[in-house]
């Protein structure tokens, strides 16, 4: 038990920066999802159930411009594609929960309560979501507009890739994808995010098959 504990305590620790970026995301999300017309039960619940920060953002936006509901599943679920990829080899997702426990699992293989690592990894992250959801919810009115919050999820997702970056393949898959995906910023329904994943994915593959 004080293993699984530890363990606990480890995958808690290891998201607590990741926290930072998150936090200012989970309250612009609930100012978002007011402002764009759900009940503040129904704009929580969705934290709570869901929990799944760019597919929220997406989905309050476009509740707010009045999009059919068909528009808004068919957008969610292309922007939620990368999660098909993480389930290769972990599963109960999130960006930053998946980051740490994949490290961690790679670096401990033949250790026991690597599950407890990730439960808290996740319980941290979902606890944070929470929280930062109900600030934007009910104090968001309060926060000025000019501190540009959105600006963390960037840096959050910065750090999650940079430090997993080890080999020349990793390295040729990020700098392809990261230039697609702004080359191709402008395509609809953030079809250049779907691009950039495979067009990453292909060059990974296709340099690391010239290493071996």
């Amino acid at each position: 038990m004080n293993s699984a504990r530890a363990s606990f305590l480890d995958g808690l620790k290891a998201v607590a920066p990741m926290m930072v970026g998150a936090a200012p995301f989970g309250v612009i999300y609930g100012v978002l999802a007011i402002g764009a017309g759900l009940p503040v039960v129904l704009a929580q619940g969705v934290s709570l159930v869901i929990f799944a920060g760019s597919a929220q953002f997406i989905a309050a936006q476009l509740i707010g411009a009045g999009a059919s509901g068909l528009v808004i599943v068919a957008t969610t679920f292309i922007v939620n594609l990368r999660h098909a990829l993480y389930s290769a080899s972990l599963y109960l997702l999130t960006d930053e929960a998946y980051a740490a426990a994949i490290a961690h699992y790679r670096d401990n293989a033949g250790k026991a309560n690597k599950h407890w690592y990730f439960l808290g990894a996740g319980l941290g992250l979902w606890s944070c979501w929470q929280a930062s959801t109900a600030v934007g919810i009910f104090l968001g009115s309060e926060v000025p507009h000019e501190w540009s919050l959105d600006f963390t999820l960037a840096l959050t997702f910065i750090a999650l890739v940079v430090p997993a970056l080890k080999t020349r393949a990793d390295l040729a898959a990020a700098l392809v994808g990261g230039a697609i995906a702004v080359a191709a910023y402008g395509l609809p329904y953030k079809l250049g995010l779907i691009l950039a994943a495979l067009c990453g994915i292909a060059t990974g593959l296709y340099v690391s098959r010239l290493q071996q």
